[in-house]
């Protein structure tokens, strides 16, 4: 049986996730769209407690919780909240800021919509994910960090700036699926691991000339390194070496700045999490609703004071 449709538009999201019932109704049909099974003597019926969000087994009473496991495990906020939050989150390609749903949703508190929406962030990796293969396009660049009177990669000088390794799948000319990763240097070494990561070897790997991109053949890559034009040559037009690359990091730097207006070092690989899941599920939001739900990943939920500053990302 196939899972319950996903509203068309914001009128029937309202209408259809209007109650704390409705909400618990659609996890349960997620969880089970076969229908109720109980995992202890398997019965098939069950009736639902609402006020503990949980469907109880008709024979043996065995209780199963509808969050747990999820990102929404012991939460206290209202399932009515975490639906406004996720479909805010996965239907506008620019996201939404803590601020922004703390208005939407009628918070009494920023830190609640602040920690709501970094649960979720943290529920976006699936660590079983496939690795891009193909044609990939790979760049660095740096986010933040901008020192009056220096030009280029001399804004690297202290590391105030935040380093960023980009790969993009190519598909004819348009982007496939991205990964995007905080690292901590451009050593040889530090970016063989993240392409061993997030890229399945025999694929042709594209980059410019930086030379740590060397030995990728050695590796088990395909690599094709052209030297990339200067930048007064971009301007005028010269087509890059990576061109899917380049747009994914302006995408991203305008997203950014945008949507948040600037991130914490510490956080940021959680935002890169943010964009590329939206990235690659931009024609799927459905899935992308249903991940952050819990019922994809089956990723255990963080605990606040892990979040507070990003110890679980150290």
């Amino acid at each position: 049986m196939a899972r319950p449709p996903f509203p068309k538009h914001l009128r029937q999201f309202q209408a259809q996730f209007a109650s704390e019932e409705a909400c618990q109704d659609y996890l349960a049909l997620c969880r089970w769209p076969d229908g109720f099974s109980c995992r202890r003597c398997g019965h098939r019926r069950a009736y639902a407690i609402v006020k503990r969000r949980c469907w109880q087994c008709a024979a043996c009473r065995h209780q199963v919780y509808l969050t747990a496991g999820t990102v929404l495990h012991n939460t206290r906020i209202p399932l009515t909240f975490w639906f406004w939050a996720i479909y805010l989150m996965t239907t506008d390609k620019r996201g939404i800021s803590a601020l922004l749903l703390q208005r939407q949703l009628g918070l009494r508190r920023y830190e609640t919509a602040w920690m709501m929406l970094h649960k979720l962030r943290r529920a976006m990796v699936n660590a079983a994910r496939e690795p891009l293969h193909g044609e990939v396009e790979i760049d660095d660049t740096w986010i933040g960090g901008t020192q009056a009177g220096l030009r280029g990669s001399r804004q690297l000088k202290g590391r105030r700036a935040a380093l960023v390794l980009v790969a993009v799948e190519k598909r004819g000319k348009a982007s496939g699926r991205v990964r995007m990763g905080v690292i901590p240097d451009f050593k040889t070494t530090t970016l063989k691991a993240f392409i061993k990561q997030n890229v399945t070897p025999g694929s042709t790997i594209y980059t410019d000339g930086l030379k740590s991109f060397a030995g990728l053949e050695e590796s088990g890559y395909h690599h094709i390194a052209r030297t990339q034009p200067l930048r007064t040559e971009l301007r005028k037009g010269t087509k890059s070496v990576v061109p899917l690359a380049d747009r994914a990091i302006g995408n991203l730097q305008q997203w950014l700045i945008g949507t948040y207006h600037g991130v914490s070092r510490a956080q940021l690989q959680i935002y890169l999490d943010e964009f590329v899941f939206r990235h690659n599920r931009r024609k799927l939001p459905m899935a992308a609703f249903q991940t952050l739900l819990g019922l994809g990943t089956g990723r255990e939920p963080t605990p606040y004071d892990l979040i507070r500053g990003a110890r679980d990302v150290q």
